[in-house]
């Protein structure tokens, strides 16, 4: 077997992590582990070129374009009273400007269409770049020092609104972000609306901040800022809250004033953005090296000690032989599709798709339920606006807690399955967040229709006139007979009470048929939106069953991939000439040692890196491997 190259002195706590990934790439590739390398490759490429996602939300013209302007230093997104963002726009560095579509169909791939990026603010959903499709989202390019360092930044459609619920799309990008910036304006305190999307923002993303704008606008901001933490306080949420004046951050760049750079509050911004999500995101990586580099160094010494001990013992290689056996045929049943795991996975999924549907149904009938029994009690045309902003912000909000459950279960599930794995390691958890991130339409994906315009004055009064007609005409015959004439008292009288009686007839015809037809609105929106939702929730199982399917056969092959490499190293030591064994014993220890000199520079960094983060492991037993003595491997 090829082993491992020797590498130079043990790694200490100050060596280079990308120095340190280098070292073990080489020694796995020397070891043709392959599938080694291109974990560790991946790993070394984002310590090399970090990605921290930013996603800019909050509720219609709270200021998010024009602050994303402002923290860049540059006019990208489009802004003005009567301009609003309908598609997301993804920000990120680029040596010259440039600006992308992706579209999306059903039943086909994405593509990319290149679009002139000074018309990124015109871009809407009706755009003739979109060929017919549906725009997912702007993909920019832009050279700015913000974006260089990492930052990839996005501004969202605003949440909350009769037409523009998309609190649900924007809550599935938050799973793969690593900050969440919420804005609100000073104008008003938090809503209760936002603060129950807040509440989910903050169940998928750990790091949020609620930005207070347009300080500059109003004097009794402070009064606000004093009340929306109050509000956050009292709904159990850890969050802080950022006063910032886009206004002023764009006017200190043109003058060139620190002074005012200063009163804009950007600069705590750029701390929390300094503390909160470069050094989280820091720990963050090098707790991930640290579990690549203790996985790897876990697979290498498996290999070495097993050929170790055949070396030292030879009337032990056939014990270890044996035992290496047995656990390549543990491991190749967690391969195969009859494995326990796979019949774990498969159950889950199923239970948990059908459940998702479930729960989303219910909900959705519960909020068509609440609609029908207000409409029964009061006149829909009269509040039609305000039954549709309600009805399209609890659809919404449903929505977004459908998802949270369906991450929830998610990571739950990902427990179960990681239970049938591995006896000496920990195995890594997937990370169901790329899964879940999706750009859906929510509640934006129905339209709740208008109700019919009520009857005009002069229709009224014909209706009244119609009905008083017969009541006149009754009376005055049945009148003339007494010698009256045909218009009399009794007969107009008679024409009013009979006239108005038909009115009012007619007016709660009218508004049963008005009710009847809102309600019949409200079903064919909630349908509407149970149609797309219930697509978008089926695709997102299916992609964490991906998910997590991938990942734990990679864990299983990877493990079978070095018990068969323990196995064939055993054999070719056992049967090996007796004087060649000298040397290659010293080679193995010294090797070894590297190893586990390396593994512990993996259980330092872990150690330092113990803080709470996205990526979890489930300390699992790999079944039947032994891990190699202290004495031969020196572990």
């Amino acid at each position: 077997m090829t082993t491992p190259a020797k590498t130079s002195a043990a790694p200490s706590a100050a060596t280079p992590l990308l120095t340190v990934l280098g070292d073990t790439i080489e020694a796995a590739r020397a070891a043709d582990r392959d599938d080694l390398v291109v974990r560790l490759e991946a790993v070394a490429q984002r310590v090399r070129d970090p990605r921290r996602r930013i996603v800019v939300t909050g509720q219609l013209e709270q200021g998010k374009s024009r602050f994303v302007n402002a923290l860049l230093g540059l006019d990208v997104c489009r802004v003005g009273d009567d301009q609003t963002t309908t598609i997301p726009l993804q920000l990120e560095y680029g040596p010259v400007p440039r600006a992308e579509l992706v579209l999306t169909a059903p039943g086909a791939s994405d593509i990319r269409v290149e679009v002139p990026f000074d018309e990124i603010g015109s871009l809407d959903a009706r755009s003739p770049y979109a060929q017919g499709r549906q725009i997912a989202r702007i993909e920019a390019a832009v050279p700015n020092q913000l974006l260089s360092e990492g930052i990839v930044l996005v501004d969202t459609p605003g949440v909350g609104g009769h037409s523009s619920a998309y609190s649900a799309a924007v809550l599935g990008m938050v799973p793969a972000a690593d900050a969440v910036l919420l804005l609100s304006d000073a104008s008003t305190e938090l809503t209760e609306p936002e603060l129950s999307f807040l509440r989910q923002v903050k169940e998928l993303c750990p790091t949020v901040a609620v930005l207070l704008t347009k300080v500059d606008m109003y004097p009794h901001w402070r009064q606000v800022a004093e009340a929306d933490r109050g509000h956050i306080a009292r709904s159990g949420l850890e969050i802080p809250m950022l006063p910032v004046s886009s206004l002023l951050r764009a006017h200190a760049l043109r003058t060139n004033s620190a002074q005012l750079g200063r009163e804009s509050g950007f600069g705590a911004l750029f701390a929390f953005l300094k503390e909160q999500v470069v050094a989280r995101d820091q720990v963050s990586t090098r707790a991930a090296v640290a579990r690549e580099l203790h996985s790897a160094a876990e697979h290498l010494a498996l290999v070495l000690g097993s050929e170790l001990i055949a070396l030292r013992d030879p009337e032990r290689s056939d014990d270890a032989i044996r035992e290496l056996q047995r656990a390549r045929t543990a491991a190749e049943d967690l391969r195969r599709s009859s494995g326990y795991w796979q019949q774990t996975l498969q159950d889950g999924i199923t239970d948990l798709m059908s459940d998702i549907d479930h729960d989303l149904r219910e909900r959705l009938r519960a909020v068509a339920h609440t609609a029908e029994d207000w409409i029964d009690e009061h006149d829909p045309g009269r509040h039609w606006q305000a039954i549709a902003e309600w009805l399209t912000g609890t659809v919404d909000t449903a929505l977004g807690d459908n998802l949270l459950w369906t991450h929830t279960r998610a990571e739950t599930l990902a427990e179960r399955v990681a239970e049938h794995f591995g006896k000496a390691s920990a195995v890594d958890l997937p990370d169901v967040d790329n899964a879940m991130d999706a750009e859906g339409t929510g509640a934006a994906a129905g339209t709740l229709a208008g109700l019919e315009p009520d009857i005009s004055v002069t229709s009224k009064v014909l209706v009244g006139l119609r009905g008083s007609y017969g009541g006149v005409l009754m009376v005055g015959l049945a009148s003339t007979l007494a010698g009256l004439a045909l218009l009399n008292p009794l007969s107009i009288g008679a024409g009013v009470l009979v006239g108005g009686k038909a009115y009012k007839d007619d007016k709660q015809l009218r508004l049963a048929r008005k009710r009847a037809e809102a309600k019949a609105a409200v079903r064919r929106f909630v349908d509407d939106v149970a149609f797309q939702a219930g697509k978008e929730a089926k695709d997102r199982m299916h992609r964490i069953h991906r998910a997590l399917r991938d990942h734990f056969t990679g864990v299983a092959e990877r493990s079978l991939r070095s018990i068969d490499a323990s196995l064939k190293a055993a054999q070719d030591a056992a049967n090996s000439a007796v004087n060649s064994r000298s040397g290659r014993r010293g080679e193995l220890e010294h090797q070894l040692v590297r190893v586990a000199e390396l593994r512990r520079y993996a259980d330092g960094m872990l150690e330092l890196t113990s803080a709470p983060g996205r990526q979890r492991s489930y300390s699992a037993p790999s079944p039947g491997v032994r891990p190699v003595p202290a004495e031969d491997g020196r572990r």
